[in-house]
């Protein structure tokens, strides 16, 4: 089994990378194999409603990071959706991602069906769980099975690696990591 992890901060190996690689740790430690990629590696543009991505399975435009980062998705058995919080909600790039991941499952049903995915956020003061449930709906409308813990999927800080000193966020995390892998191994049986 294997979980891709997208961290949609511009900012590579920051907080919100922290997070997914705490929810990665306890995956791995069930057995489960895990890869982060950062779009602060890659061009994200917005969807230009073409639509030709219909019967194609992933995006038509190549003229960017998407459709190598869509097929990895599609290959995988879960999804773990990270983004600081920008302006109360997801990040540019975040919503580029989801936007055409949006439309390329939209025009190829059942792309995502039945994977698996949780959502996390790194918040400094307010809109996280909006960004958390930005991230959710997306995985609610393409039939994936999402994943909760005991609150809501966000840890607080601002500067790099103060999320680590929001101990029950990060409790959260690992949680959410076991939860997860629990559904995973259900489903794959």
């Amino acid at each position: 089994m294997k979980v891709i992890g997208i961290n949609g901060s511009a900012r590579k190996d920051g907080n919100t990378a922290i997070l997914i690689h705490k929810v990665f740790e306890e995956l791995n430690n069930a057995g489960i194999e895990t890869e982060l990629i950062q779009l602060a590696d890659h061009e994200i543009q917005p969807c230009r409603a073409c639509f030709a991505c219909k019967g194609q399975g992933n995006c038509a435009l190549k003229n960017d990071g998407f459709a190598a980062i869509f097929r990895k998705l599609a290959e995988a058995d879960g999804l773990i959706l990270g983004s600081p919080v920008y302006s109360a909600d997801v990040s540019a790039k975040m919503k580029a991602f989801l936007e055409r991941g949006g439309v390329v499952v939209a025009t190829n049903p059942g792309l995502l069906r039945h994977k698996v995915g949780a959502s996390v956020a790194a918040v400094r003061r307010g809109g996280g769980l909006t960004a958390v449930d930005t991230m959710n709906h997306f995985m609610l409308n393409k039939e994936m099975v999402v994943v909760g813990s005991t609150y809501w999927n966000m840890v607080y800080g601002k500067n790099i690696g103060e999320v680590l000193n929001d101990e029950e966020g990060m409790a959260n995390m690992r949680n959410l990591g076991e939860n997860m892998a629990v559904i995973l191994k259900k489903i794959k049986k």
